[in-house]
């Protein structure tokens, strides 16, 4: 077949922005699973909050896409450890199932009160005026906003693999998950700590429901959508690895925009074979640790 190199980059860029979209997805996953050990299926009905409190600041009170990006993860990022004092702490130390199903709960009643307000349909959310247009790069034609969502992806992506993996309040928030009792000796206050880990990875799901809006428009449903695809991204990656879900997330997006090109089809199915595929291979991901 003859490639039409055009469409081919198309698929790519495309495959890159979904792609930027799981790794912060699958990154506030890992988190929440690494340090806290919750299966935290609400994340796709977060991530749908940030785009929608992105669409109130906007629309309610006037304040625009680039002060979102800071207010919208902190509001959603509050309201994970509300729902996390109030419910999940009572979870800790017993069997993964019952965080999953209570946070299966959480994200049906969230999204039905979404839905019931706003319907099913999408609400459009512009494009901010400093990132409108493209740039023509002499092979293809790049949307100045979809390569923004790449790059500052990218840059959250390691900021908070550095945070975790290099830096000394990574290092305390690691220590308590593994021991609490020799950390609290240190005079820290682990129940603390906890919240604001599950606060930091509700909060980058916010964060990708803002980035998401001006492409997807904001729905109630956004986060059912991708939520089953960032689970498998996650998996495949290792179950609570920081780097497995970046570049999982990152490369699992590419393999999907060429699936899309060379063989469609496939496109919708190729991140679960790869997760099956996996799994026979090496059941703790491809950088995950057995246990």
């Amino acid at each position: 077949m003859s490639i039409n190199l055009q469409s081919l980059f198309a698929q790519l860029l495309v495959g890159l922005i979904n792609g930027s979209f799981y790794a912060l997805l699958s990154l506030g996953l890992a988190v929440i699973f690494g340090m806290l050990n919750i299966i935290n299926f609400a994340h796709g009905a977060l991530y749908m909050m940030g785009a929608f409190c992105a669409y109130f600041l906007l629309n309610v009170l006037g304040i625009g896409y680039w002060p979102a990006l800071i207010v919208a993860p902190i509001a959603v990022g509050i309201f994970g450890m509300i729902m996390e004092r109030t419910m999940l702490q009572w979870l800790a130390g017993i069997d993964h199932l019952y965080g999953m199903l209570l946070t299966f709960g959480m994200a049906l009643i969230i999204q039905g009160v979404f839905q019931n307000y706003f319907g099913s349909s999408g609400l459009p959310y512009s494009i901010p005026n400093e990132l409108k247009g493209g740039m023509n790069l002499g092979f293809m034609y790049l949307p100045i906003y979809r390569g923004w969502v790449v790059i500052f992806s990218l840059i959250i992506c390691i900021g908070t693999w550095y945070l975790i993996e290099r830096t000394r309040l990574g290092a305390y928030l690691r220590a308590a998950t593994e021991n609490p009792t020799l950390v609290r000796a240190f005079g820290i206050n682990v129940p603390r700590m906890i919240t604001l880990t599950y606060g930091l990875g509700v909060g980058l799901a916010a964060l990708a429901g803002v980035l998401s809006a001006p492409i997807n428009q904001v729905r109630p449903l956004m986060g059912a959508d991708l939520i089953i695809v960032v689970f498998a991204v996650v998996v495949i990656g290792g179950m609570g690895s920081i780097l497995g879900s970046i570049i999982t997330g990152f490369a699992l997006g590419i393999i999907e925009g060429l699936t899309k090109y060379f063989y469609p089809e496939a496109s919708n199915t190729v991140v679960f074979v790869l997760m099956v595929l996996v799994l026979l291979v090496k059941p703790s991901g491809l950088t995950g640790r057995a246990t």
